[in-house]
């Protein structure tokens, strides 16, 4: 091997692409480990601080403007470091009040950044909904904006909630997931279509903003394809939207309906579930599930429109405006009350 006189080879050995390869990725993997630690760190410290004057302001009696003291007394002897604003330590204190449970922070909270944590404080108000946010950032790697997006748009209230015949149609632990993945309803606000929209202009408004649907329908989902031609016995049928979930196994059909939901398109829905076992299914594939997704349904029509069928079939319907149903909206706290109220804590 010859080596120039400015430290470059005339001639590389053959290993050494795969070698650069193996190197690059186990550095990633190393910047990645350590950058988790590093933010695990400072999750738990700022919850060590948090609880501390916690501690002490409900045991000792120290007042509101101890943070005030303390922020100063610690960027005069870290000035280096930031992260010590009052602003930011009373998000501690808030953040260890909310988070009791040592073992929770240590093994659950500490795994995601320190700013997805204050934005769980200042909007949502129930713990149980906070934790279901924090474990869903840690199994689908949500950005601080995706975040903000999942909780303004009521995931957590939407999700689950399509009307279906899993439990009836699929194994118990495969209707229980794909209870978890579906939801109701499916907000379209991204489209810019009013509510006259027809189906062809809906399909084709969904597929410009693939990447906001895909958002919305949730992790797993691999787009397939459009008006997917499947033929059945020389006649042609053409599925609206076709997905693979990768979760689930399985194909997802999805049929679009700009129309209230008619017991019809559970028939319809049927044939195709039909024919997508049997000409595309691979054996190891499990069975395909059907989503119907209309402008409204009524509840005991889908009921009874389900109730036989054979085949797992969810009807849930889209918003195509920001505005949530009533009783969703209500759930949502509004930032200004919370930010205010975080303000007014001690």
């Amino acid at each position: 091997m010859d080596i120039k006189p400015s430290g470059k080879m005339s001639v590389l050995p053959e290993e050494y692409i795969s070698f650069l390869s193996e190197l690059k990725e186990r550095i990633r993997k190393a910047q990645i480990r350590a950058g988790l630690a590093a933010n695990r760190e400072l999750v738990l410290l700022y919850w060590h601080i948090g609880n501390e004057i916690l501690t002490r302001q409900e045991k000792a009696g120290w007042g509101a403007k101890i943070i005030d003291r303390l922020s100063a007394d610690l960027r005069h002897a870290f000035p280096e470091l930031k992260g010590f604003s009052p602003r930011n330590i009373k998000y501690m204190r808030a953040f260890a009040e909310t988070y009791r449970n040592t073992v929770f922070v240590q093994q659950v909270a500490a795994q995601i950044p320190w700013f997805h944590h204050c934005i769980l404080i200042d909007k949502i108000k129930s713990g149980d909904e906070r934790e279901w946010y924090v474990q869903k950032t840690i199994e689908n790697g949500w950005s601080r904006a995706i975040l903000v997006h999942q909780i303004e748009s009521g995931l957590y209230q939407r999700q689950g909630k399509v009307q279906s015949n899993f439990p009836s149609t699929l194994p118990a632990a495969q209707s229980d997931l794909a209870r978890q993945i579906f939801k109701d309803p499916y907000l379209f606000d991204f489209l810019g279509i009013g509510e006259e929209a027809v189906e062809r202009e809906l399909e084709q408004r969904l597929l410009i903003h693939l990447r906001s649907f895909l958002l919305e329908l949730g992790s797993g989902f691999a787009f397939v394809g459009s008006q997917y031609r499947i033929q059945v016995d020389g006649e042609d049928y053409f599925i609206d939207l076709l997905f693979y979930h990768l979760r689930l196994r399985c194909f997802v059909v999805i049929d679009l309906k700009t129309t209230d939901f008619a017991p019809e398109h559970a028939g319809k829905m049927n044939f195709y579930l039909s024919a997508v076992n049997e000409l595309m299914r691979h054996p190891h594939d499990r069975p395909t599930i059907g989503l119907i997704l209309c402008k409204s349904k009524n509840k005991l029509v889908v009921e009874y429109a389900l109730r036989d069928m054979r085949k797992p079939i969810g009807v849930s319907a889209y918003r195509l405006t920001r505005a949530l149903p009533k009783e969703l909206k209500a759930a949502l706290p509004s930032i200004e009350n919370l930010e205010s109220a975080l303000e007014e804590k001690p």
